[in-house]
């Protein structure tokens, strides 16, 4: 059996008024004897995890499954991997910067709170 990343591509439909279309992307993990397999099985996922439900505000949203439009085998698991990447085109390169640090930051400070809420626990304990 092998690892296989697949790229899953869902329409987001909001069913009150007119909205810009919007399309949420999902890297998945497949395990799978061959591609063929990992691509059905990907595919098979994402039409079972296509909803119609409530959104915030308790507005009608359908996630729709589009298709699996990427698979990737993973020869190898081991630390620095690459397994997506991703060029953008930004209009203002200083904003997008600063947005990517606000999350890195936002990243670091939750994984500080976690370490020291369990160390807190271990040393009550």
């Amino acid at each position: 059996m092998n690892w296989y990343l697949a790229k899953l591509v869902y329409r987001v439909i909001c069913l009150h008024g007119n909205h810009t279309p919007q399309f949420d992307v999902q890297l998945r993990l497949i395990r799978a004897e061959d591609q063929l397999h990992a691509f059905h099985k990907a595919r098979l996922l994402g039409e079972g995890e296509s909803i119609n439900g409530t959104g915030e505000y308790s507005i009608p949203v359908q996630w729709k499954f589009i298709d699996v439009t990427e698979l990737h085998l993973l020869n190898s698991l081991a630390e620095g991997t690459m397994v997506s990447s991703k060029i953008t085109e930004e209009e203002n390169a200083e904003l997008y910067i600063r947005s990517i640090q606000k999350d890195a930051a936002q990243l670091l400070q939750g994984g500080i709170h976690q370490f020291t809420s369990l160390n807190a626990l271990e040393v009550g304990t």
